[in-house]
Parts: structure tokens; C-alpha cells; sequence
């Protein structure tokens, strides 16, 4: 496939998951939100059990276990008469220590710790897409917003301008230049919602929005970057092929991983 014809089919296959993102999020009822989130936690799990080296009958079984605890604490949780913030901070702190690990090049090895990390991943982030659209669909809307418009503005401004590597041994594909052009992208953002964006979802102090919003683009920094260490370390190019253009589900919510987790827990302490 020629890269304009790559480019073509990213730019659909993306335009067709907004498009399906936006409806869901507005229109569909929470139970239906829940177990299609749910449904996105067990195929991103059954790619990580791939990537663990599981079989098919393993790796279903992890999948099928991994979507099961994450959709019974939603359901637990408006039962809760404290908000239900414990699950995020396991994410959290392993997202703080992960900078540590991708600069010293560590294997997420033997399996057994892969799938454990994976339940400390992904479980959060099926709570929080739906945490977050409980707490008000704009809310996730800009949240989910945060990884897409840095992850386009990385692809397009690496493209144009990218000539210094980024982190070579883990993703060479990525360069400075795409990170600095998605965080100013990321940054524009953030100063068009503080002006712009209703009163209920946005933050009044300019400085914690900047700081909140560029801790957000770390995250989706290295979200993706750990995913690229756990592709390498597999030996695959993608986590799957479900989405063309994009190839699986994790290589799609690598970022999101990261970001979501952070941006509840970030939300439920502050309300």
C-alpha cells in the first residue's frame, strides 16, 4: 500500500470512530455505554495477552476475565457512598514509575507480571470512560480530546518537520519535532477551552489548566511509548489488525491508558 493510500485509510477508519464515539457518548443509554466500553476492555486485553505470549484459548480467558471484574465494579460503583476513586491510584502510580522503566529499557517479563500490569491498566480505563461520562459526556469529550489531537498533531508535524529521534530503541518512528508540534497543539487547547468551554467542565485558574493539561500529554506521551516497549518486546508491529490503518484496539487506546486513569482520579478529588 502506498503512503497516500495508508494515509487515506487512517484518516477513514478515524473519522469512522469519532463519528461512532460522538453518537455513543450523547445518545446511547449508560448500560449501553458500559458494555460497549466493556466490549473495547476485553478486545484490548485479548491483544495483551497476545502480546504476553498467551494462546488464543489463554488469552480469551484473560480477556473475558479482565472485562467481567472492570464491568462488576461499574456496576458496584453507584452503590458506593464514597466516590469511587481507589482503582485509579494503582494506574497512577504505575504510570509515574513507567519513565523510570522505559529509560532503563526493562522487560515487563516473566507473563505473569505482563497480565498483572495489564489488569492494573485496563480495568481503570473502562472505569473511567465510563466515570467520566457519568460525570458529564463534554467532560470525557475533552479528555478523549487531549489523545487525538496530540496524536494527530505528533503524526502530521513529525511528518513535516521530524529529523531528531524521540526514543529510537523503543518507537524510532517518532521524533521531537511531532512531540513539540502536539504540545503546542495540546496547549492551544487547553487555552481555547479555558476561555471558550462551559463553566461546568472547565477549570477557572489559567495555570492549573496548563499544568493539568500538560500533565495529560505526558501521559499519552508515554501510554504510547510503553505500548511501542510491549509491541518490541513481542516482536509484532501492532498490537492487532482489527482497525485498518490503525491495526488493533490497544495501538488505538495506548495513550488513553495512561490518560484516563489520571484524569478521573484528577475529576472525583477535586469535586
Amino acid at each position: 500500500m502506498s503512503n497516500k493510500s495508508a494515509l487515506q485509510t487512517r484518516i477513514a477508519t478515524a473519522a469512522l470512530l469519532i463519528a461512532g464515539f460522538l453518537a455513543a457518548i450523547y445518545w446511547a443509554p449508560t448500560s449501553f455505554w458500559t458494555g460497549l466500553t466493556g466490549v473495547v476492555a476485553v478486545l484490548a486485553a485479548r491483544e495483551w495477552a497476545g502480546m504476553a505470549g498467551l494462546g488464543k484459548t489463554a488469552g480469551l480467558f484473560y480477556a473475558i476475565l479482565i472485562g467481567a471484574i472492570s464491568t462488576g465494579l461499574v456496576i458496584a460503583a453507584p452503590a458506593l457512598s464514597q466516590p469511587f476513586a481507589e482503582p485509579f491510584y494503582p494506574a497512577l502510580a504505575f504510570w509515574l514509575l513507567a519513565p523510570t522503566l522505559l529509560s532503563r529499557g526493562a522487560r515487563v517479563r516473566p507473563a505473569t507480571l505482563h497480565l498483572m500490569l495489564g489488569a492494573i491498566v485496563l480495568i481503570p480505563t473502562h472505569l473511567g470512560l465510563v466515570a467520566l461520562r457519568n460525570l458529564s459526556p463534554d467532560l470525557l469529550l475533552v479528555v478523549v480530546g487531549v489523545v487525538v489531537i496530540a496524536d494527530s498533531a505528533a503524526y502530521f508535524s513529525g511528518r513535516a518537520f521530524g529529523k531528531h529521534k524521540l526514543a529510537p530503541s523503543i518507537s524510532p518512528g517518532k521524533t521531537w519535532e511531532g512531540a513539540i508540534g502536539a504540545w503546542l497543539a495540546v496547549t492551544l487547547y487547553a487555552l481555547l477551552l479555558h476561555f471558550f468551554a462551559p463553566a461546568t467542565i472547565k477549570l477557572q485558574c489559567l495555570p492549573q489548566v496548563l499544568a493539568v493539561f500538560w500533565m495529560l500529554f505526558g501521559l499519552s506521551v508515554l501510554g504510547d511509548l510503553f505500548e511501542s516497549t510491549l509491541k518490541r518486546q513481542a516482536g509484532i508491529k501492532d498490537s492487532g489488525n482489527l482497525l485498518p490503518g490503525h491495526g488493533g484496539i490497544l495501538d488505538r487506546i495506548d495513550s488513553l491508558t495512561a490518560v484516563l486513569p489520571a484524569a478521573t482520579l484528577f475529576w472525583i478529588l477535586l469535586k
